[in-house]
């Protein structure tokens, strides 16, 4: 038996077939557009939650304390503050951002910058030039011109004795004094660092020359993440090199943790940095770990001096009320975000037709093929026309 059409009913299937046509590309543009995006643009893993906005611009003492959590210990300090390592949280802080000068702390971003494009085994002869611009009453190693070192022994010269000879010495072979000084406040701004300017690497007190409690954290914190700079700041007493064969011994000034000159030792103390000018007072980056929590505190300019006890106080606050605080703020809040690097030369197919919408399927595709279907059922209807002229 042989089915027939007529022109009306062909024209009718046509424009029926085109429709059933158009509405399933519609539903399968709809389907792909739904899935698309989480495919080619997975969603980042969450952040660590700072409820409510950052405190760390507020003046005087911020904390989000929950209930039981004791009062934070009353310092004479001008600025500081208590982070999470790991996290980057900020647990509590007093004038977080306010610049003052940070004496040889300054030196965490001088390692930061530095410590990774000198090899630690390189070694180097010192010429006069490089010790020629230290400053009169400097902290010093004891670095002499004309004898050779290593790179390690430089580092540790820095750390332990806060030295600004051996300074001297390593800004020279990362390309000079002036050049070190624009690679730091480079290596500031993208750890989000803005409070921070830089005049003299060593941290020796230059007009101009100011960081903050908020930018020693993130410099402290950077540096743990390095296994060379967590060897160093942890180290507690070594022996250096005097040149001519023999070594004489070196011990770390940071007496939280050589608990030297009456001050005990912090439990799980790492370390870090210490220092001192007469325009910055006493400054410290300090970081310790307990029951597999590690805290950074800094301090800038305790007024009556005990910077160490000082820091013990807001440590042990910290490992108390840790969990039991609500952030402030963020140590990540300011760094810099990436720049996309740039794709391959050849663009994936599917990324190739990917519109800004997030769709997978564009405006002009769907209508291209709404155009062949609609084409392919005119045809259709013309061929079934014929055919019936055919058989009359």
């Amino acid at each position: 038996m042989t089915i027939g059409f007529s022109a009306r009913g062909a024209r009718r299937a046509a424009v029926s077939t085109c429709a059933l046509c158009v509405t399933g590309l519609l539903a399968l543009a709809s389907g792909t557009a739904a899935a698309g995006p989480a495919a080619l643009d997975p969603a980042p893993p969450p952040s660590a939650a700072v409820p409510g906005p950052s405190l760390l611009f507020h003046s005087g003492v911020q904390v989000r304390p929950h209930s039981g959590v004791p009062e934070v210990p009353d310092v004479s300090a001008l600025s500081w503050v208590i982070a999470d390592a790991s996290s980057g949280q900020v647990l509590a802080a007093n004038e977080a951002h306010r610049a003052l000068p940070p004496a040889s702390t300054l030196k965490t971003l001088f390692a930061l910058t530095v410590l990774p494009v000198l090899p630690a085994g390189l070694q180097h002869r010192v010429t006069p030039q490089e010790l020629a611009d230290v400053e009169e009453g400097s902290s010093l190693v004891g670095v002499q011109e004309g004898h050779t070192y290593r790179v390690a022994d430089l580092w540790r010269g820095v750390f332990l004795s806060s030295g600004n000879d051996a300074v001297h010495v390593l800004a020279a072979l990362d390309g000079g004094w002036d050049r070190t000084v624009s690679l730091m406040q480079a290596k500031a701004r993208t750890l989000g660092a803005l409070d921070t300017h830089v005049e003299s690497p060593d941290g020796y007190d230059a007009p101009g020359q100011v960081s903050s409690a908020f930018d020693l954290a993130v410099f402290g914190r950077a540096g743990l993440r390095n296994a060379d700079f967590a060897r160093y700041c942890s180290t507690a007493s070594a022996q250096f090199p005097t040149g001519d064969g023999w070594t004489f011994g070196i011990q770390n000034t940071n007496r939280l943790l050589t608990g030297e000159d009456g001050t005990p030792r912090y439990p799980g103390m790492i370390g870090i940095k210490n220092g001192y000018t007469t325009n910055a007072g006493n400054t410290l980056v300090a970081a310790a770990r307990r029951d597999g929590r590690t805290l950074i505190v800094t301090l800038m300019n305790p007024q009556d001096g005990g910077v160490y006890d000082e820091a013990r106080q807001l440590l042990d606050w910290g490992f108390e009320a840790a969990g039991r605080v609500d952030p402030v703020g963020s140590l990540d809040a300011l760094r810099a975000k990436p720049r996309p690097r740039p794709g391959p030369s050849t663009v994936p197919v599917a990324a190739a037709a990917t519109p800004d919408d997030g769709s997978d399927w564009s405006g002009t595709a769907i209508t291209a093929g709404v155009a062949v279907l609609g084409a392919g059922a005119v045809s259709l209807a013309i061929r079934l026309r014929g055919a019936r002229s055919a058989r009359d």
